[in-house]
């Protein structure tokens, strides 16, 4: 109960403070088109009848089975885009009924993502629509990899943030970055948070010889500039192509990333052992790993809830680092480091793909970094 009351005071605090609220508020306008990025941004109709009386669905493959070389995350964000709305309308529903129809509604949405196959479709429906009967686009009537115009074309009503250097539409491939840079922040950080998590909690907990090797290997690893490191591994695998590069840079990034954290949580643990619940524990003969996850662990997520934040914003400026450098995401993939690259050459003239994605990234950091610091106000114990 005390720990309940705590959180819901912390909770209170946080939703009360402006500087969190603008946090969540730049997020959600990155996340939602981000999530809803192919009913946002694609050149495959919804819906389309024929002059023969034919009705076509050609958004229905893409959306199940992307055309894509980052399938994964492509899906990924596609199936939580159907799994959310699940999600609040289940809210209406009684505890028990609702476990049952998230998972019921969880396993059926997973079936047309697992049996669809993607197939190459090459059809110019922009053409073909001259000669329907009707025909309903998305509201950016362009894919990330459709080459529309010409390129460094400049901002205009057909494209309202210009071209990049193929002649793609550049709000539709910043719509598709922010995939990257979410997918890559967020679960790397979630990565980095669960090694870091786990080594900390031992070292602080066991100390003597695991807190001996371990602390001397997270010393050796902190004296590789971070950067550096990303770069040398990046570059090596990159020399074995792997088609799903995010998924490359997150293992890079998560792997990387939880040095930090893990000397953080080590400390905590070593607060929280010397307390009499944890010297409880240990007379009543209670497992290690009990004492460690059960008790220790609850009273420790406020700085890595606070550390995970801020690491998201991290993880996002290296990737968009990585990507600019091109050693992070590969074309054809929409990144927001891959259009500044682009505009590298002549920042000027190509204004638009310089300002629209650093405001992008700017947005990015600043709002999880304002969720950051609106989590350690409202758990500060003063």
């Amino acid at each position: 109960m005390v720990n309940d009351s705590l959180f819901a005071i912390a909770a209170k605090r946080f939703f009360r403070d402006p500087v969190a609220i603008a946090g969540i508020a730049g997020v959600l306008l990155l996340l939602l088109p981000a999530l809803y990025a192919p009913f946002i941004a694609n050149g495959r109709p919804f819906v389309m009848i024929a002059g023969n009386g034919g009705i076509f669905f050609p958004f229905l493959r893409f959306f199940f089975a992307p055309d894509s070389t980052e399938y994964f995350i492509e899906q990924l964000f596609n199936y939580l885009a159907l799994f959310l709305p699940l999600c609040l309308i289940s809210v209406f529903f009684k505890k028990r009924v609702r476990r049952i129809f998230l998972i019921a509604g969880a396993l059926l949405l997973l079936l047309p993502f697992l049996f669809v196959s993607p197939r190459m479709d090459k059809t110019d429906y922009r053409a073909e629509a001259k000669n329907a009967r009707f025909v309903l686009f998305a509201p950016v009537p362009y894919g990330p990899f459709e080459m529309t115009a010409e390129p460094f074309e400049a901002p205009s009503a057909k494209h309202l943030l210009g071209c990049d250097d193929v002649g793609r539409s550049v709000l539709a491939r910043m719509i598709y970055g922010a995939r990257a840079s979410l997918a890559v922040g967020i679960i790397s950080t979630l990565l980095a948070i669960v090694i870091g998590t786990a080594v900390g909690i031992s070292a602080g907990y066991y100390r003597n010889v695991v807190d001996l090797v371990v602390m001397r290997l997270v010393e050796v690893l902190m004296c590789f500039p971070t950067f550096l490191l990303l770069l040398i591994l990046m570059s090596a695998l990159g020399d074995r192509q792997f088609e799903q590069s995010i998924l490359v840079v997150i293992a890079v990034i998560g792997l990387t990333g939880w040095i930090g954290l893990a000397m953080l949580v080590r400390g905590e643990t070593l607060k929280q052992r010397a307390l009499p619940y944890i010297m409880s524990c240990e007379v009543s003969n209670l497992p290690a790993h009990k004492i460690m996850f059960r008790h220790l662990l609850p009273n420790i997520t406020g700085p890595v809830l606070i550390s995970f934040t801020f690491g998201v914003a991290g993880a996002i400026l290296a990737e968009s680092g990585l990507s600019f450098l091109g050693f992070g995401v590969q074309p054809p993939t929409a990144s927001w480091g891959g259009l500044l690259r682009q505009a590298f050459d002549n920042p000027l003239d190509y204004w638009h793909l310089t300002f629209f994605p650093g405001v992008a990234l700017f947005l990015a950091v600043i709002s999880f970094n304002f969720i950051g610091e609106g989590m350690r106000r409202a758990l500060d114990v003063k």
